[in-house]
């Protein structure tokens, strides 16, 4: 939908967007408070002609016809509101529903960086803040700032129809008025946008303890994370004094002037009344009007002032959220083509933002149905494999490919259900087990599942839980142990059916004898796929084809097991030093 754009252009530009998106219902609004207004103004005109009316000697035809055509202009303008109001409910709704679905999209297709350096709490809450200063911008448009605008206008034209000398002067000074208050209000802009800013930040932060609460009882520090919210809260809401206090100037700068233009278009009208040069209708009809430009400017100031808020707080929120993509489909992506989950790293160098250097000319290949497994110390480079084999980064230099395929020229979408990604920190919904098991894949049947859960041993924790598959895992699944979940994370590895399968410590919360279990589970897992997987315990690599030591993003060791260890090098030592390291716990046990 390109969302860069209409971000790029503005708050109003991107909200002109999804308006035009929903143009009839729009139109439908538009028109209808247009004719309202104009019926509203209409009918103060029609009780000045039904007071000419009685101050004569009018025939019955006259006198009701008067009285008609105030009552169809009053009946006019409330039902035209009325059709407002239910055009309203579904185009506002819409634009709403719109701009979350392709806030929330546009979101998704940020890499990896992009997270790392914002807060979830905060993102999520500035899809809803859009939303919601949208619905309220439309709102105050519809209710309470183009009315009293449209009001004000055609007040100006009527009374023009009694005195153009009285008409043309109340015109400039509105207008004066009106530049005044824009060139105010724009100048309070940065405080509106500082204050959206500061609640953003604060909507984080809650986030962030809230779902780290349990770090936050371990240590003991909420006294602490109470004291730094509250300096948080303090500068927000000193941001918020600020935005409100230069509101508060504009609307007092308003009620002045404003009450001193109708003050002197009453005098005025009463000294025209006295000389002659107009009715008495004509008084009453440019008091009505006079309070009518009193009353609408006063709410389309003080409706102005506020939109501005809303305009912040929906710009704070686009540009944040609609940064363009680092990662993204080129131009000429295409579905990647599997024949066999070949596997290449070519010439491959990265660093990371900091600008430590990762990999430098770096080379691997992986055959199909391969399984290699990738050791060496913290800070090796392995992570970073499995990340550029994912395209969470593009190398700086060099290419990874896939049976041949550059993976930037292969849409994100088919690459990434390319593979199955068992990861040491495990990510579940609050949802139920059947859900997150099935999430890879949501169209496998139930029996898939179940075996699933079978061959990953699930089913004897599951069928303990309290509602079995339907139990909800809670956040982050933390009703389920360190081991379950990651019994759970094989399971929906299996449901995938995925030809490469990437494991980063799959094992490491399991004990000894939940790890060997498994491993038949894992190699049923890994039959006719092709497999790269880090992992600690050295042991429960024996299995695999090669193992690839890794230092300092150099390949120091490449070959199967068996050949590492008769080699006598830094394999060797670091399998000898984790056996001598488990006898000696099993000694002191």
């Amino acid at each position: 939908m390109g969302l860069p754009r209409y971000a790029s252009g503005g708050a109003a530009g991107f909200l002109l967007h999804y308006v035009l998106r929903r143009g009839v219902s729009h139109s439908i609004v538009a028109a209808s408070v247009l004719a309202a207004v104009m019926c509203a103004v209409g009918s103060q005109y029609a009780v000045k002609h039904l007071v000419d009316t009685l101050s004569g000697h009018p025939s019955s035809v006259e006198l009701w016809g008067a009285v008609g055509a105030l009552l169809g202009l009053v009946a006019g303008d409330n039902l035209l509101w009325r059709l407002a109001g239910w055009a309203s409910t579904y185009a506002f709704v819409a634009v709403g529903g719109d701009i979350r679905l392709d806030l929330f999209r546009h979101l998704s297709g940020h890499g990896t960086r992009y997270f790392v350096e914002q807060l979830p709490g905060a993102l999520a809450g500035r899809i809803t803040a859009a939303s919601t200063a949208a619905w309220t911008i439309e709102n105050a448009l519809t209710w309470t700032t183009v009315p009293p605008g449209l009001a004000v206008v055609f007040s100006i034209c009527v009374l023009g129809t009694i005195n153009w000398q009285l008409t043309l002067g109340l015109f400039v000074i509105v207008a004066l008025i009106g530049g005044i208050i824009a060139k105010l209000a724009a100048g309070g802009r940065h405080l509106h946008q500082a204050f959206a800013g500061y609640a953003a930040s604060v909507s984080g932060d809650l986030t962030d303890v809230v779902s780290n609460i349990s770090l936050v009882r371990a240590f003991g520090a909420f006294r602490r994370e109470q004291a730094r919210l509250k300096g948080k809260i303090a500068a927000e809401m000193e941001a918020q004094r600020a935005s409100l206090r230069s509101l508060e100037r504009l609307r007092l700068f308003h009620a002045l002037t404003v009450f001193a233009v109708t003050s002197g278009v009453l005098a005025w009208s009463v000294h025209l009344w006295r000389i002659g040069e107009i009715s008495t209708g004509d008084v009453v009809l440019t008091t009505t009007l006079g309070f009518t430009v009193l009353h609408a400017s006063r709410d389309l100031a003080m409706a102005l002032v506020d939109l501005v808020q809303q305009f912040a707080k929906l710009s704070e929120a686009v540009q944040v959220l609609g940064l363009p993509h680092e990662m993204h489909d080129q131009p000429d992506a295409k579905p990647l083509v599997l024949t066999g989950a070949a596997i290449e790293f070519r010439n491959v160098s990265f660093s990371y933002p900091s600008g430590q250097p990762v990999l430098k000319d770096f080379n691997l290949k992986v055959l199909p149905g391969q399984k290699i497994g990738l050791v060496g110390r913290s800070g090796a480079g392995k992570s970073t494999i499995l990340a550029l084999l994912q395209r969470l980064y593009d190398p700086s230099e060099g290419a990874v490919l896939i049976d041949g395929q550059d993976i930037r020229h292969v849409t994100l979408e088919s690459l990434g259900q390319s593979m199955a990604m068992v990861q040491q920190e495990i990510s579940l919904f609050h949802r139920s087990l059947l859900e997150n098991l099935r999430y890879g894949r949501p169209d496998a049947s139930d029996e898939d599942v179940l075996r699933a859960a079978e061959a990953a041993r699930c089913t004897e924790f599951i069928n303990r839980l309290p509602e079995g598959h339907d139990t909800i895992v809670g956040d982050r699944g933390m009703k389920l142990s360190g081991g379950q979940r990651q019994r759970l994370a094989i399971a929906r590895a299996f449901v995938r059916d995925a030809p490469i399968v990437l494991l980063d410590e799959a094992t490491s919360a399991l004990d000894t004898e939940s790890e060997q279990s498994i491993q038949e589970a894992l190699a049923r897992l890994f039959k006719g796929r092709t497999v790269i997987a880090i992992a600690h315990r050295l042991s429960t690599l024996d299995s695999f084809d090669r193992i690839v030591v890794l230092d300092r993003g150099r390949i120091v060791e490449d070959g199967s097991p068996a050949q590492l260890l008769r080699r006598k090098g830094v394999y060797s030592r670091m399998y000898s030093m984790q056996i001598n390291a488990a006898v000696e716990r099993a000694v002191a046990g």
